[in-house]
Order: structure tokens, then C-alpha cells, then sequence
């Protein structure tokens, strides 16, 4: 790390999320002095990187800390000896996204950004892109750390463990603090008295013991959310559906949002289907309200970031990843979940691979902090999630047509192998220009 300060590299710099950013790095200057904050997109993105950009120049001047804003469609030239190195960017942008919603849809099956068919999908256009940003860090800043907020961030950061032979790397996600949030929200307690115990996999996290000031709550947070009197526990892009109180009561943990996917399969189909008739899939909502925060960014008056950006589902993703930066930077020592190598955590899920759990974080990295096994109820599904992102990691590596159909297949949101090969079928045609592997 240098004396002048930090140099820190955001690839998708353009996203509408940047602004979360910038705001983070400027409430923590005084302990993570970013001298230099390069933001990184790709000619197709100029335009957007241009409006975000000069919008995280109007902040910091407003705020008044000497941080440089860079913008470039150069991105070697943006590693060059940078100490952090954050990815949050959607190879194929919205258009992807929308194909990965409506394409399951035709064949019964839930279209999602991260889970079933578009996750996985999600994950063969991104992990080449990854490996290959690392392979330039390699080159060009070897010692910076990678922290990578795109999804699928499970899958991902299990890819980069297991192909890129990079260590310095962090998978970080909003649920976690979203979920801690809502809990505090639901026991009308300040958030900082609320410990939880997260362990799982990205999207698959569970909330294994709720803590306020030490004392464990989790009886009673989920006799709150099975009583009715409370609202659950859910993200602006996941309809909450309440849970069946008596499935809450047995299962004695807490479910992420992402959860209701898999427990509530059938209802979380008929939403989706009924969506795509009326308001659209989520990522043609989420095209709209870019278009509107776009919008917004694009006045020269506006110097701080837009409240309307807390309707994207990326609340708190600033706290996350500046928390995360700041505390290795500083050698902090306090705790907070992310996705990083197993490394003996969660007894049931292999050393080598990557799980969400919380860690100590340190200037070497996070250390995960064991949590035994996931309760017999739900370690199954963890593990065939797991067996689902490695097998969808080693497709997107080899581009091997076979091994894409076997982690469809295995996906528990697809019902079958010949609807699994249908919908590959179709998916691979549709985002064939992102997926030179397989052509």
C-alpha cells in the first residue's frame, strides 16, 4: 500500500450502483484514504460510466476530500498498481438479464438472475471475464485484492478459487446485511446490537443464531415472523410471500430471502409468470428505474446520491464492500460474512470451495470462523447447490456442452433432463455472442 494513499480500481463503473460507492469510500476517508478511484467500463458502457462518473466528481468536490475520480475504457491501465480491485459489472448488460428471466418461463421453470437456469447461465458469461481481469492482476497488481459483487458471487468466487490460482479474493453480497437489518427492524433494536451467525453458500445463506446484545433471539424472531403481526424478511427484488409458520417453527433457523426459490417453488413460479404478463420480468422493471436513475444522475446540480437508488436491490452493497475494504486495510479484526474458501467452516461443504460465512477480517484476509455442520434439515440443499456451482464453474471453464447439461440437470429448479436440455438449447443460442467457449 502506498504512503499517498489508496488505489482503488471498480470494474463496471458505470453501473448505477457506483454511487452507493463513492458515497462509502467518502464517509470513511478519514480511516481508507482512496487517493485514487479509477471506474472501468467497456465501450458499450461510455456513455453510463460518463453520467456516474462526473456525478462521483460532483460528490467528492461537495464532500471535499482529495479523491481523484478516473474514468477509462482502458482497463489494464486502471490495474496498474492498484491495492483493491472491486467487480460489479453484467457481462451482456440488462438485455442478458432479461433472457435469462424469460427463457425458463417458457418451459414452467423459474427464470431468476442467480438461481436455476439464469444463474447458471449468469455464470458462463461471467467466470471467463473474471479469469481473465485476474489474469491481468497477475500481471499488473499482484498484490491487490479482487472483491467481487457480481453474481452469481458464490459460483464466481468458487471459479476463481479453483482456476484462477488467485488467493486475495473476497466474494461480498447484500443479503447478509440485509437480513441483519431486517431482523433489527422486526425487534425494533438498533442495528449494531444485532449479531447473526450466518453460514451457507451466496443466495443460500442462513441465519443460524440471532443475537441482540448477546442474547440469543432466535426463538423469538421467528415466533415474531410466524405470528403474523410482523412482515418478513425480504429484498426489493423478491416477493415476500410469508412462510408456512409451522415449517419456520421446525426449522429453527432463518431463511434468506433467496430461500423462498426452493421452499416456496411452485408460488414463486405463479408470481413470476404473472409478473411477466402485467409489470414485466424484474430486470425489465430494473431497466426502468435505471433509465429514471440515469436520468436523475444526468443533472449537474445533483451532488449526493438519489434516495430513489435504495429501490434497485442493492441496498447497503456500499456498506458491505467499504466495511469489507476498510477492515482489511486497517487490520480490524471485527467480523462480517462474505464468500471465501471453506477452509474446514461448515464441516459438510469441501475445504477447497468457496461458502458464506462469517469471518474474521484481517490484513491477510478473512479467516472463516467454524460453525460445525448446517442442521440435517437444510445441509442437503446446500450441498447440492454446491455440487451445482462447481459443476457450472468447470462448464464455463472447459465450455464443454455435456457438463453444462449435467449442472442444468442437477439445478433442484429444473424438473427433468430433457427440459434441461431445452432450455440449454435455447439459452445457449440466445446469449451465443457472450459464450465463445461453447462455439
Amino acid at each position: 500500500m502506498s504512503i499517498q494513499g489508496l488505489k482503488i480500481v471498480t470494474i463496471g463503473g458505470g453501473s448505477s450502483y457506483t454511487p452507493e460507492l463513492v458515497e462509502g469510500f467518502i464517509k470513511r476517508y478519514d480511516e481508507l484514504p482512496v487517493r485514487e478511484l479509477w471506474l472501468v467500463d467497456i465501450p458499450e458502457g461510455e456513455e453510463k460510466l460518463n453520467i456516474v462518473g462526473e456525478l462521483a466528481k460532483r460528490m467528492v468536490k461537495k464532500a471535499g476530500v482529495p479523491m481523484d475520480i478516473r474514468l477509462t475504457l482502458d482497463r489494464r491501465k486502471a490495474l496498474e498498481g492498484a491495492d483493491f480491485v472491486t467487480t460489479q459489472f453484467r457481462v451482456g448488460r440488462l438485455e442478458a438479464r432479461m433472457k435469462d428471466e424469460k427463457i425458463p418461463l417458457k418451459y414452467g421453470v423459474i427464470g431468476q438472475e442467480t438461481n436455476g437456469p439464469g444463474g447458471l447461465f449468469k455464470g458462463l458469461r461471467t467466470i471467463p471475464v473474471i479469469l481473465d481481469i485476474i489474469k491481468d492482476m497477475k500481471e499488473l497488481c499482484p498484490d491487490a485484492w479482487l472483491i467481487n459483487f457480481t453474481n452469481p458471487a458464490g459460483m464466481v468466487t468458487e471459479a476463481v478459487l479453483r482456476y484462477g490460482n488467485y488467493k486475495k479474493v473476497v466474494g461480498l453480497c447484500n443479503v447478509p446485511i440485509g437480513m441483519r437489518m431486517g431482523v433489527a427492524k422486526l425487534l425494533g433494536v438498533d442495528a449494531r446490537r444485532v449479531h447473526i451467525d450466518f453460514a451457507g453458500l451466496n443466495h443460500m445463506v442462513f441465519g443460524v443464531n440471532i443475537y441482540v446484545d448477546g442474547n440469543n433471539m432466535t426463538e423469538e424472531l421467528i415466533d415474531r415472523l410466524t405470528s403474523g403481526e410482523a412482515s418478513g424478511i425480504t429484498m426489493r427484488n423478491i416477493v415476500d410471500l410469508g412462510w408456512e409458520p409451522g415449517f419456520l417453527k421446525g426449522l429453527k433457523i432463518l431463511p434468506c430471502p433467496y430461500h423462498r426459490y426452493y421452499f416456496q417453488t411452485s408460488k414463486m413460479l405463479a408470481e413470476e409468470m404473472e409478473a411477466a404478463k402485467t409489470v414485466g420480468t424484474r430486470a425489465e422493471v430494473v431497466k426502468k428505474l435505471e433509465d429514471e436513475l440515469f436520468e436523475l444522475y444526468k443533472d449537474p446540480n445533483l451532488d449526493i446520491k438519489p434516495p430513489q437508488l435504495e429501490k434497485r436491490g442493492g441496498a447497503y452493497y456500499s456498506d458491505a464492500a467499504c466495511s469489507l475494504i476498510t477492515s482489511i486495510y486497517n487490520d480490524k479484526r471485527d467480523i462480517q460474512p462474505v464468500n471465501t474458501q471453506n477452509n474446514g467452516a461448515i464441516a459438510s461443504i469441501p475445504n477447497e470451495s468457496a461458502v458464506e460465512v462469517n469471518c474474521v477480517i484481517t490484513k491477510e484476509g478473512p479467516k472463516p470462523i467454524a460453525v460445525g455442520d448446517l442442521p440435517v434439515a437444510v445441509r442437503g440443499l446446500v450441498q447440492q447447490i454446491k455440487s451445482f456451482e462447481r459443476v457450472a464453474a468447470e462448464a464455463a471453464v472447459t465450455g464443454d456442452y455435456n457438463t453444462a447439461l449435467v449442472a442444468m440437470t442437477i439445478n433442484p429448479l429444473v424438473p427433468s433432463d430433457t427440459i434441461a436440455k431445452q432450455i440449454l438449447d435455447e439459452m445457449l443460442e440466445a446469449h451465443k455472442e457472450y459464450l465463445p467457449q461453447f462455439f
